[in-house]
């Protein structure tokens, strides 16, 4: 292990709120997930709960061990962070099938005084349902990705923990409504024609591919903040740049591109034709 590398290591300290509140989480879920078992088994099978529990470690390592340490001084590692916040999270939590089983596993005091009563407004139910239309999601989503890489921006987090959080979790909030609307994880209704999600990945894709062309062959470092602290692997700032950029632009349209292949081979097969 190189000295930059263990002084990283030894810089890091362990996030004790974000761990603690990353571990109910995961207890809520996993005492939900028991209980509902018992009556929908064929849903809640063990691939949904592992992973669940895999988006929350995944989540962890993401902004809670050094890898969050390493994004802060190299550009590439930050983007490596953006794409797991924003791709394999987001599906990882919501293909667990969140909502039934976290609700299930909260105390019952909770329940009847918190989470029931703030269900049944009609506003907020109202509200939730704008938020997961398809446009609103995508523009939330492609809007943070696109306004958090920002130049003044991007800085701006780096050189502010309070913004550094608030960046993730525009990332993480507005990718979980992209991907519900793809997902739709029960107990929400399924779409019947799911032609339309083709061209709302495409569109997503082509922003990203758009973001990342532009950073792969600008001649220039494009993040001032990189330029005033240059990374101690040695690497150089442009180069660094350009590798984040091609690890966002292949993995990130890996990330939509695979989805769009399921629906199209759903949407193509026989058995969708008979109405099976």
């Amino acid at each position: 292990m190189s000295d930059a590398a263990r002084e990283i290591f030894a810089d890091w300290s362990l996030p004790i709120w974000l761990t603690l509140s990353i571990t109910v989480t995961a207890a809520i879920y996993l005492r939900g997930w028991v209980a509902i078992r018992t009556t929908r088994p064929a849903e809640f099978t063990a691939l949904r709960l592992a992973s669940f529990l895999s988006g929350l470690a995944i989540l962890w390592l993401a902004i809670a061990s050094p890898l969050d340490g390493f994004a802060d001084v190299m550009l590439s590692a930050h983007m490596v962070e953006h794409l797991l916040l924003m791709s394999a999270i987001p599906m990882l939590l919501l293909y667990g099938l969140p909502v039934v089983p976290l609700l299930r596993g909260l105390p019952q005091p909770l329940i009847r005084w918190i989470a029931g009563p703030l269900l049944r407004l009609r506003p907020l139910r109202r509200l939730a349902h704008w938020l997961v239309t398809p446009a609103i999601a995508w523009l939330a989503m492609n809007l943070a990705y696109l306004c958090w890489h920002v130049p003044a921006a991007y800085d701006l987090a780096l050189e502010n923990e309070i913004w550094h959080s608030v960046e993730h979790l525009c990332f993480l909030g507005t990718s979980l409504l992209f991907w519900w609307t793809i997902i739709r994880p029960w107990p929400a209704s399924r779409r019947h024609n799911d032609w339309g999600a083709l061209i709302y990945l495409a569109l997503a894709d082509i922003v990203m591919t758009m973001l990342s062309g532009f950073l792969t062959f600008c001649d220039r470092p494009v993040y001032p903040y990189y330029v005033a602290h240059p990374n101690p692997f040695g690497l150089p700032v442009l180069e660094d740049q350009v590798l984040g950029a091609v690890i966002m632009w292949v993995l990130g349209s890996f990330a939509f591109l695979v989805p769009a292949m399921v629906i199209t081979v759903r949407l193509l097969s026989p058995s969708r034709e008979r109405g099976l």
